[in-house]
């Protein structure tokens, strides 16, 4: 079960979703020190996280799934979202340096189709990146926050889902060692709950992360026909006031100019 986009909007609108924020920005830029010149591509709900990449990255684009909806995003400049079915990415082969999955694949009904989908549009030296509840984790154990809901890996089930879909894990954390509660005192703390809680009990953190690149020998393309790509079709996005508004039809060609 799928949290709609109005219940993560408002999960990350509020103090514990603000931490969440900020906890994990530092989680993923620590592995993604650098983008500038790259296509970041985000699927699930991983907007919160993709702001620190757009004036870096030469471009950066969130695509939603239609069980989940979609907000407009950002907020100033052209909208860089849109619907897209995760088994069929508005995308060319090849096309995407980074992909960032939060609130994704824990909720898909067909993961090994969604990360076939991803190898795909990703560059013979594009990087995965994956945040997903973690098993043994507290976050997993609540419905009081998004990371309540689908389903929980442990880092080997991760390590192996990514294998099967020819990924190789290069480096695997942990995030959120804070406990899930909104008071503001342990909110307040939360930097040096997750310094100790990333020396001394890592395992038991509320997220796995972990980074993959691409096998690439072993998915030969020989013989395959040609994908065309159809523009995906845009619905009202959800503003900030609760409103629905059309989006600004963003460009989803992330081929960069001058790549093959």
């Amino acid at each position: 079960m799928s949290r709609d986009v109005i219940d993560l909007r408002d999960f990350y609108s509020g103090r514990l979703g603000l931490t969440v924020r900020r906890v994990l920005r530092g989680r993923i830029r620590d592995l993604w020190p650098n983008v500038r010149g790259e296509v970041v591509l985000g699927l699930g709900f991983a907007t919160p996280f993709l702001r620190q990449f757009r004036d870096e990255a030469d471009r950066v684009i969130a695509l939603m799934p239609p069980e989940q909806g979609i907000l407009a995003w950002p907020a100033e400049g052209p909208y860089c979202v849109a619907l897209a079915d995760n088994g069929e990415l508005p995308l060319p082969d090849f096309s995407v340096d980074r992909v960032l999955l939060v609130h994704s694949l824990e909720h898909s009904g067909n993961a090994d189709r969604l990360l076939s989908e991803v190898w795909r549009v990703l560059t013979s030296s594009g990087r995965l990146m994956v945040v997903v509840p973690n098993r043994t984790g507290l976050w997993a154990r609540t419905d009081r926050t998004p990371f309540g809901f689908g389903r929980p890996y442990s880092s080997s089930q991760l390590h192996q889902l990514l294998r099967n879909a020819q990924f190789i894990p290069e480096s695997t954390g942990y995030g959120l060692h804070i406990p899930p509660a909104r008071s503001r005192l342990m909110l307040k703390a939360s930097g040096a709950w997750e310094d100790i809680g990333a020396r001394w009990f890592a395992g038991i953190g509320g997220v796995v992360i972990v980074e993959a690149g691409k096998q690439i020998y072993a998915r030969p393309s020989a013989g395959k026909a040609e994908r065309r790509y159809a523009r995906p079709r845009l619905l009202p996005a959800i503003t900030g006031n609760g409103a629905a508004r059309l989006p600004r039809e963003p460009s989803l060609t992330a081929r960069r100019k001058g790549r093959e």
